[in-house]
């Protein structure tokens, strides 16, 4: 028997794949810092964040070192999009509600929204926030609130932070007691990663 299919490591792969949330997820728009980007991906596996959707079109995506929380990015799907549409025909094919991080006026804190919903949160990079295109995709920005001088968090906190409160939300709601991925879906995923 191989170390690969050694009982424990399929009794743990499926306990893992049953804890995926197939209608949550985040949306990664040009943050070109690998360390940040690891990171997500690294908080996407531990709250059980199945795919991410990358839209790169102002920087391309960052190199990955293989040593880091990028080891991470095996376990979590990657879905590129060259255009704004393709993006928008993604997130709406799976009935998401998509918030935007923002720090205007409209924002409404993080707790407020209900990520029991389908929903897609995207992500823009420390310096330009997210990109002006994509807001037009967003039903409605959320931010974290803050109580020191600072007024944003490194991009890869921040993904966590809200990841936590979409985690926190769903397990109260008891979303991750049972296997969410439809049987094709999860037998598939499994023998997949039974080779990885």
């Amino acid at each position: 028997m191989t170390a690969e299919r050694t009982p424990g490591r399929k009794a743990r792969l499926m306990a893992v794949l049953g804890h995926r949330q197939p209608d949550l997820t985040l949306v990664l728009a040009n943050i070109h810092d690998p360390h940040n980007v690891s990171a997500i991906y690294r908080s996407c596996d531990a709250f059980g964040v199945g795919c991410v959707h990358l839209y790169y079109t102002r920087t391309p995506f960052p190199s990955l070192g293989s040593k880091t929380s990028a080891s991470a990015r095996k376990w979590v799907e990657s879905r590129r999009h060259g255009d704004r549409e393709e993006l928008r025909a993604a997130l709406a094919s799976q009935g998401m509600q998509v918030l935007a991080t923002a720090c205007s006026p409209e924002a409404i804190p993080l707790r407020r929204w209900d990520f029991r919903r389908p929903t897609a949160v995207i992500l823009g990079n420390e310096h330009a926030g997210v990109d002006e295109e994509l807001r037009p995709l967003a039903d409605g920005e959320l931010y974290i609130p803050m109580h020191g001088m600072i007024q944003s968090f490194n991009v890869s906190v921040a993904a966590a932070i809200i990841l936590a409160e979409a985690a926190r939300q769903r397990e109260d709601a008891g979303m991750y007691d049972a296997p969410r991925l439809p049987p094709e879906e999860l037998a598939a995923t499994y023998e997949s990663w039974l080779k990885r």
